[in-house]
């Protein structure tokens, strides 16, 4: 018969309570998905549109960018394209202003005195306060899209939605890096999907978002996380979640996808990631930053579990059932969501994605809460 000590039913007890935890959370996710929706209608709206597109040193990408935007499948009338030149040390700046621009396409720059330490936020904020349209949306320099991204991500509104999040994900690459890093970023698009089907949205990329602009400025914007260099999406979404009654919607449609570069070293994901982390802290609901440390607990758990396993047998046995749970109910949900938005072929990385997901996840959410980090050639504070 089998015995354990007070210490171990203690870790077991809070194992078992963690991947419970994480389960119902995947499972959340799961439901979510299959409560998204295709377009109801393709009507665009009757609002007047802009588009803005933050930039920094993206001499490489911005006319690329450009074309796509111009190319969109939607009446030149009724959208404008505002590219925000936020301090570039480049050729950026020079390569957009040379182009022939459309009527409906204009190109400003942020003040060097315009909220110093805002950073990206900073560049979005002015655009707003410069810009024509009722709905915003914003996406990124680096950024492909296709020609009916716009009419597709848009479609989603109506006079009782005030947010849309729309699909991204990363090029198809050559290197086995790449291509996890490409599973690993569709994962968390699926996780935000899937959360904002169950309506509880959480997380969404600014890369691809759209928004009123009447209930930016009800929601006081940007204004009590200036201080923060990231969080001009998910911060904004919570916001509008919780302190209105419009309702947040996810554009859960292929030609709603945009797509961007994978990055080319460890150390430019690292840096990512890491600005990612850091605004989890700073949401405004405490509950959810309490079910955020339970998850990253549950991945530190299976670290920890296999080196208990040294000191009793019931550690390993522990570690493979919740390992096996993880992977199982991960796989059921990434499965749902690259079949409704991406490519399957790219669930033969799972696997091996999964392993150094852990590890990945331990390290980025202790740096992004306590370490500083570079963005765009920027030291920034957390």
């Amino acid at each position: 018969m089998i015995s354990f000590n007070l210490t171990e039913i203690v870790l077991l007890i809070s194992i078992l309570f963690l991947t419970i935890h994480y389960s119902y959370f995947l499972i959340k996710i799961y439901f979510g998905l299959n409560k998204l929706f295709g377009c109801k209608n393709s009507k665009i709206p009757d609002e007047f549109v802009s588009v803005l597109v933050p930039f920094r040193n993206e001499e490489l990408n911005i006319q690329t960018v450009y074309e796509s935007l111009i190319n969109q499948n939607y009446p030149e009338d009724k959208f404008e394209i505002i590219f925000i030149n936020d301090n570039s040390t480049d050729q950026s700046i020079k390569i957009i202003s040379n182009l022939s621009l459309p009527k409906n396409v204009r190109v400003i720059t942020v003040p060097d005195d315009y909220s110093k330490n805002a950073h990206k936020k900073r560049a979005i904020r002015f655009g707003i306060e410069n810009c024509k349209g009722e709905i915003i949306v914003t996406t990124d320099a680096d950024c492909i899209h296709n020609k009916n991204w716009l009419k597709n991500l848009l479609c989603y509104f109506d006079e009782n939605t005030a947010f849309v999040s729309g699909p991204a994900e990363f090029l198809e690459e050559s290197t086995l890096f790449e291509k996890m890093q490409k599973i690993e970023f569709a994962g968390l698009v699926i996780v935000g999907a899937g959360l904002i089907g169950a309506r509880t949205p959480t997380i969404c990329n600014a890369a691809n978002i759209a928004y009123r602009k009447k209930v930016f400025y009800q929601v006081d914007g940007f204004l009590h996380n200036m201080n923060l260099s990231s969080g001009d999406d998910e911060l904004l979404m919570q916001k509008i979640f919780q302190d209105t009654d419009y309702e947040i919607k996810f554009a859960a449609l292929k030609d709603a996808v945009v797509k961007t570069k994978a990055n080319n070293s460890l150390n430019q994901f690292y840096q990512q990631r890491k600005r990612w982390a850091s605004k989890g802290l700073f949401y405004k609901n405490k509950f959810l930053i309490l079910k955020l440390i339970l998850i990253y607990l549950f991945y530190l758990s299976l670290i920890i579990q296999p080196l208990l396993g040294f000191f009793s047998e019931v550690f390993f046995i522990s570690f493979l059932i919740t390992f096996c749970i993880k992977v199982i109910l991960e796989s059921l949900v990434m499965k749902r969501g690259m079949n409704m938005l991406f490519d399957l072929h790219l669930m033969k990385y799972f696997f091996i994605t999964e392993i150094f997901q852990v590890p990945y996840i331990v390290i980025m959410g202790l740096s992004g809460a306590f370490g500083n980090f570079v963005w765009k050639n920027r030291k920034v504070n957390r």
